[in-house]
């Protein structure tokens, strides 16, 4: 009888997702996986991502889930396919596909252009 009491009271409680930021690691901006993310020189038109088409293929957009909001100093902008890219400080925030384990930081001034996102 406890038992269905308990599950009864639990079981009727909302299930609340808790939006997942990027988070500052170890001085650097990190996914929920602790990839190292990124900023682009050539992002400078507020609000729009300048990596586009090949670009896309080895700098892929920190794509934010359906659910997460934008709150501080963590922004969303409009991505493909009706989903949204998270910013930091109004920057679009992006993965290096040579960055195959957490930590690593293999894009950080790549072609001059490519850094390192630091609070």
């Amino acid at each position: 009888m406890t038992r269905t009491l308990l599950c009864i009271i639990a079981c009727a409680l909302p299930i609340v997702s808790v939006a997942e930021t990027p988070k500052i690691s170890n001085g650097r901006v990190v996914d929920d996986d602790g990839m190292t993310l990124y900023t682009f020189d050539k992002d400078t038109v507020p609000g729009k991502s300048a990596c586009v088409g090949a670009c896309t293929a080895i700098w892929s957009a920190a794509v934010a889930d359906s659910y997460d909001k934008a709150s501080g100093d963590w922004g969303l902008i409009a991505a493909s396919n009706g989903k949204h890219q998270w910013t930091y400080k109004g920057h679009p925030l992006y993965r290096f596909a040579q960055d195959k384990q957490a930590g690593q930081m293999n894009g950080d001034g790549f072609k001059g252009m490519w850094h390192t996102v630091k609070p």
